[in-house]
């Protein structure tokens, strides 16, 4: 897609009183042009983000109050600054719009909040007998990639049948050259151990032109020539051969049930249901890819109670495929405004015809009705848990003498091995759940004596609170109870800190496991209360614990991941000339640390991204016995 045109500078409109004189101060320079609009407050935070077919008609409909919902009233009265951008088409407006809603997340627009990498299947072309993996992030490596996948487990399912079906290997380049004997895969019959020359190349080739075929949608086809080969191989009494192909197609056929799960006539396709209840959306996407269902996935955009079902299909839409391929079909449960503009925008993304339809019979509604079901179940699904978590939330504050129930509960907890390493962390719940998008992660700086648990709180706690101090108090998340792992001492720690910085005010609830750390005889530990104990069977306890191990899973994780860097770091980052691109070009090439270690010099002079001087340095640091000197350098070819 052409990136439109940014303007020389960016119009705004002088800050003056604010709301309706700032738009109307604004008018009189705005172009007869496509372009995005941006309403923005005192601190440049943006409130609303829109896009014109023309900009110079369509902002002055922010001045007529009487015509505008109260929430665009409101944006309206707290606008201090407008600015624009210029583009080529309405097409482009639509796009850009979207971008800039899913990255800055304006107050008064519907926001999909969507930060999920989706899982593709990669079959490789660099190898001459290709590997057949999972794959996250760009696309960057040369082969051939197929969905996306609506999860991880979507993904992997796909990969386990067309192992079974087609043979191919999955293992990485760096296995599969130091194999000697067959892997488990082969003894199991999911892949054809061209590692260890049980197939030629030849005949692997065949099998990687099948599952190209069969992930393009060629299934039957594929089937019906499997058929005849096994057949062919009965009459010629390979029998052995014969029985291999009959367990191929075995395996094809249960793939390639077919019905409302996996619609044969969509080809490519997204299948778009909604479903509105109580003022929220929940909007369930299946991925079709090649006739097959990916997966699918549910959504709850942000917006306004009052949101008309076909705005926000028309808003999530647009986001959704903001940093996705659109695929040839969208079929809609509902009507969206502005079909023709939205099909242009993504055609105009997809470099193709990309189409919306809203079916009314057949296959294509059948899936579409299963959509919208799903979608329904998902949103009563959400409903009930969120009434759930409110009656738990409202236990809270009884059983704690809270003075109303926490909408944000912050738990901090600290994980690391005799003090190596050390890591905080803050989890975040509220009435929706866990709020995974301000989980915050803490390297502990220091300077602290190793282990001391105290100090890594205080710490932890001093940079959350710093930020809430230093921020304006309307646009800081404020959280209304802290949640501590641990007892008296981390309680008073606790109360230490938030009295430096103004914040005694803050309830705050120490938890630690009995004697015996038993889960269920926890004590919980609160300013001017004694130590107490729950129920074993109170709901409340259960809560509490649950928010408890998550922040424990969570500094868990995050220690693992910063000592696992910390590994790499440790042994490549000391060499001279290694840096980011040459580090992440080895462990892609080698597969590990350790591979670069045991690797020769001609591979790792025969590495991407990696000059002879650099090789050797390489060399020499992991083989210091190696005389360099007696090695000669590789012929130059020509």
């Amino acid at each position: 897609m052409p990136e439109p045109p940014p303007p020389s500078q960016p119009l705004v409109a002088a800050p003056g009183p604010g709301g309706a004189a700032v738009i109307a101060a604004a008018i009189a320079t705005l172009p007869e042009a496509p372009g995005v609009y941006r309403m923005l407050d005192g601190r440049g935070n943006a409130l609303y983000i829109g896009k014109a077919r023309s900009l110079k008609k369509r902002v002055p409909a922010y001045l007529q109050p009487a015509r505008l919902p109260e929430r665009l009233r409101r944006m309206v009265s707290e606008t201090v600054s407008l600015e624009i951008i210029v583009t080529h088409s309405e097409a482009e407006a639509l796009l850009l719009e979207a971008t800039l809603i899913k990255r800055l997340k304006p107050r008064y627009n519907i926001v999909l909040r969507d930060d999920k990498s989706y899982p593709w299947l990669l079959l490789t072309e660099d190898h001459p007998f290709p590997q057949i993996t999972k794959h996250r992030g760009a696309q960057t490596r040369r082969g051939s990639y197929w969905g996306p996948f609506a999860s991880a487990w979507s993904v992997d399912q796909t990969l386990t049948e067309l192992q079974r079906v087609f043979l191919l290997r999955s293992c990485a380049d760096t296995v599969f050259a130091h194999r000697a004997r067959p892997c488990l895969l082969y003894q199991i019959k999911r892949c054809s151990a061209p590692c260890v020359g049980r197939i030629s190349e030849a005949d692997y080739a065949a099998l990687v032109e099948q599952a190209k075929a069969f992930l393009g949608g060629a299934g039957l086809q594929i089937q019906r020539q499997l058929a005849a080969e096994m057949e062919a191989a009965s009459a010629a009494l390979e029998f052995e051969r014969a029985a291999m192909l009959r367990d191929r197609i075995r395996g094809l056929t249960q793939v390639q049930g077919h019905g409302a799960i996996n619609p044969e006539a969509l080809g490519d396709a997204d299948v778009i249901g909604a479903w509105q209840a109580a003022g929220q959306t929940a909007i369930q996407v299946f991925f079709i890819r090649g006739g097959h269902n990916n997966g699918n996935r549910a959504f709850f955009p942000n917006h306004a109670q009052n949101e008309a079902i076909g705005a926000v299909l028309a808003a999530f839409i647009a986001q959704f495929y903001d940093d996705k391929p659109p695929p040839p079909q969208i079929l809609l449960s509902d009507a969206v405004p502005e079909p023709a503009l939205i099909a242009e925008a993504l055609s105009l993304k997809a470099g193709r015809k990309v189409g919306l339809a809203l079916p009314q019979r057949g296959e294509k509604r059948a899936i579409l009705d299963l959509a919208r079901m799903n979608a329904r179940e998902a949103l009563e699904r959400r409903l009930a848990e969120a009434a759930g978590q409110a009656a738990l939330l409202a236990a809270v504050a009884e059983t704690f003498a809270l003075p109303a129930p926490p909408s944000r509960i912050e738990v901090f907890d600290n994980s690391h091995i005799m003090g190596t390493n050390p890591y905080g962390v803050m989890i975040v719940a509220g009435p929706a759940g866990f709020e995974k998008a301000a989980y915050r992660k803490f390297a502990i700086r220091g300077p602290i004596t190793p282990g001391d648990d105290f100090a890594m709180l205080r710490e932890m706690l001093a940079r959350r609170f710093a930020r809430l101090a230093a921020a304006d108090a309307e646009d800081a998340a404020r959280p209304d109870l802290l949640l501590i792992d641990g007892g008296a001492g981390q309680l008073s720690s606790a109360l230490a800190v938030l009295a430096e910085f103004g914040l005694g005010d803050l309830p705050v609830i120490a938890i630690a496991k009995g004697p015996d750390r038993d889960a269920g005889r926890e004590w919980f530990h609160q300013a001017g209360q004694p130590p107490r104990q729950l129920p074993p069977r109170d709901p409340v306890l259960y809560y509490l614990q649950r928010l408890r191990d998550e922040a424990h899973r969570f500094a868990i994780t995050t220690h693992r991941a910063g000592r696992a860097k910390r590994l790499i770091q440790s042994e490549l980052d000391e060499i001279s000339g290694i840096g980011a691109a040459r580090k992440r070009a080895l462990l892609h090439h080698f597969g590990s640390v350790r591979g670069v270690k045991q690797a020769g010099l001609a591979d790792l002079e025969a590495a991407p991204g990696i000059n002879r001087a650099t090789a050797r340095r390489l060399y020499a640091h992991f083989n210091p016995g190696a005389r360099l000197a007696d090695i000669p350098p590789p012929r130059r070819k020509g």
